[in-house]
């Protein structure tokens, strides 16, 4: 079979020296014919990244959703050296502006898929670099409940849930990680509550892994107001033992639901009139509590389990917002003197 040099040459000596050399490895039995790799598509990069990458479940599973709905139906078919910043940009133009957080979120892990592939030497440059693309605008949060509309909050909450709501107010905690609280978590002698673990839940499964990153491992201080509460909740009859969930579903051995627990949220919140109030808000109200007190950035930080200083900082502002109305109000006390 007769076989094509790979460029043709300047000079007939040229391609006479290149001839002998595979002349010499055929009779040294070192030459092998070249084989046609077929070009690696996106779909098989990106199964063989999902696979290989340390994640955790949650992420896993809103990783392969993303690409399933959103990335492998324009590039799975595609080489992934075929990929261009054009097509990337028809990508994100034809996402529209329905979902923008998806978007982002898919544009974000393209972005890190190529990347990757950049640094394996796949390809040689990121083609996805649309400005702004991987950032959303976020909501304004609903403001936080006031210490009124918490202690309503709490008189309509079910009795074995009250120090739940207390908890994720007071201590800023996640829903993740009440949820995963057990009686060995709480320490009454130093009156703090330590935050090891946190649940997340997949379609049909439920997992109990570390906090959402190193920094969410943490001792969160018991303001002293909540620890008769706390004496009285661990007074009852939890069962398992030390290993008891503080907060169980109504089997009081499994972890509660999201869903289960706003059959008792919505109207606790509805009788507070704060129907906008997420779970989530209330950890938003402690943070806010927190700043408002003076805690420095890093101390937030680690009440709060921030691994980075943006989301600490915005309740930092929180603060500086208030200290602007407490200057109005002095001002209001002059004009009432004149």
């Amino acid at each position: 079979m007769r076989r094509s040099a790979p460029t043709t040459f300047a000079t007939k000596g040229d391609a006479e020296g290149w001839l002998a050399t595979r002349r010499a490895e055929i009779t040294g039995d070192e030459w092998r014919p070249p084989t046609k790799v077929a070009p690696l598509l996106f779909a098989e990069y990106a199964a063989t990244w999902l696979e290989r990458r340390d994640l955790k479940p949650k992420t896993r599973h809103e990783y392969a959703a993303l690409l399933r709905l959103r990335l492998l139906p324009t590039f799975g078919h595609v080489p992934l050296k075929a990929i261009t910043s054009d097509m990337v940009e028809g990508w994100h133009f034809d996402q529209g502006k329905a979902a923008p957080t998806a978007t982002a979120r898919a544009y974000g892990l393209l972005r890190t898929l190529l990347g990757d592939a950049v640094l394996s030497r796949k390809i040689p440059y990121n083609p996805v670099h649309i400005r702004g693309a991987g950032n959303v605008k976020r909501e304004r949060e609903p403001l936080p409940a006031t210490l009124p509309e918490l202690a309503v909050m709490v008189e309509a909450t079910p009795e074995r849930f009250r120090l739940m709501v207390l908890l994720a107010a007071w201590c800023a905690l996640r829903f993740g990680e009440v949820t995963e609280l057990r009686r060995s978590d709480v320490d009454m002698t130093r009156g703090v509550v330590r935050v090891r673990r946190g649940v997340t839940r997949t379609p049909g499964e439920v997992h109990v892994g570390d906090p959402k990153s190193d920094a969410g491992s943490r001792d969160v201080a018991i303001p002293p107001h909540l620890l008769p509460v706390v004496r009285a909740h661990l007074a009852a009859s939890i069962t398992g033992g030390r290993d008891g969930l503080l907060f169980p579903a109504a089997d009081r051995v499994s972890h509660l639901a999201e869903s289960s627990m706003t059959d008792w949220w919505y109207p606790a919140r509805k009788a507070a009139g704060r129907d906008d109030l997420t779970f989530h808000g209330l950890r938003h109200t402690g943070a806010t509590l927190a700043a408002a007190t003076g805690a420095t950035l890093a101390e937030l930080m680690a009440r709060l389990g921030h691994s980075t200083q943006g989301a600490a900082l915005r309740y930092q502002h929180a603060t500086a917002d208030r200290d602007t109305e407490i200057a109005r109000l002095l001002s209001g006390m002059v004009e009432q003197a004149s």
